[in-house]
C-alpha cells in the first residue's frame, strides 16, 4: 500500500492565483452576507415578547427555587444525621420548588395561563412558607419562608389590582 501524502501536493490555483478553499469560503462569506438581511427581523415584528412581561415575579419565582433547593439540600443533611423534624418541611417545599419552577418558565415565555397559575403558585407558597416558618432557626428554611413571602406579594401585587 502507498501511503499517499496530500501535504506534499501542491494545491491548485485558480488563474487569479485562489486556491479552491479560499474561493469556496468567500463564496459561502458572501452567501452569508448576501441573505443577512433575509433573517432580520421583519419591519412591523413584535419584540415584546422576547422578554418575559413580569420580570420581578420571574426573579421572585427563581429567588423561590433557589431558596428551596437550598432549604431541601439541608434538610437532606438533617435526615442523614437521623433528625426528622424537617420532614414536613421538606414535603413543602418539594411541592413548591415544583410548582415554582413551571411558574417561572410560564413567565418567561409569557404565557397566557400565568394568570390562572398565579393562585396556585401563590396557595403553595403560603403553605410552604408557613412550614418554613416553623423552622426560622435554620437559615435555610427562613431564606426559603422570605422568598415565598416575596413571591406571594408579587402575585398579590400584579393580579389583585387587575
Amino acid at each position: 500500500m502507498q501511503n499517499k501524502d496530500t501535504s506534499s501536493q501542491p494545491e491548485l490555483t485558480s488563474p487569479a492565483g485562489l486556491s479552491r478553499r479560499e474561493l469556496l469560503l468567500g463564496l459561502g462569506a458572501a452567501a452569508t452576507v448576501a441573505a443577512a438581511p433575509a433573517f432580520a427581523a421583519m419591519p412591523g415584528h413584535d419584540h415584546s415578547k422576547h422578554s418575559t412581561q413580569q420580570p420581578d415575579m420571574l426573579d421572585a419565582a427563581n429567588a423561590c427555587v433557589d431558596k428551596g433547593e437550598r432549604c431541601i439540600a439541608h434538610c437532606l443533611v438533617s435526615f442523614q444525621e437521623g433528625d426528622l423534624q424537617l420532614a414536613d418541611c421538606a414535603a413543602k417545599v418539594h411541592e413548591m420548588r415544583a410548582i415554582c419552577d413551571a411558574f417561572s418558565y410560564l413567565l418567561a415565555a409569557n404565557s397566557s395561563y400565568v394568570r390562572d397559575y398565579a393562585p396556585v403558585c401563590a396557595r403553595v407558597c403560603e403553605d410552604c412558607e408557613k412550614e418554613c416558618r416553623k423552622h426560622e432557626e435554620h437559615i435555610e428554611c427562613k431564606a426559603c419562608a422570605e422568598a415565598c413571602a416575596d413571591l406571594v406579594d408579587q402575585i398579590k401585587l400584579v393580579f389583585d389590582k387587575a
